[in-house]
């Protein structure tokens, strides 16, 4: 019995796979805002070739000054 009570205290300092946690954790966040920043900056660019397109296809149009 006290030597399940000293594995459970010894595996409860155990601190080794924190780091690693974190890092996914950080890795998981570093990504989730370069997809929304590509996101944003598609959406965007979607946009400027649109009207570059239609202002090539009708010079003319208001939105092309």
């Amino acid at each position: 019995m006290k030597s399940m009570t000293l594995s459970i205290r010894r595996f409860l300092r155990e601190e080794e796979g924190v780091a690693a946690i974190e890092y996914g954790l950080l890795v998981a966040l570093i990504a989730f805002a370069i997809v929304t920043a590509m996101a944003l900056v598609g959406t965007n660019l979607s946009a400027t070739f649109g009207k570059i397109a239609t202002c090539v296809g009708t010079p003319t149009s208001a939105n092309c000054k």
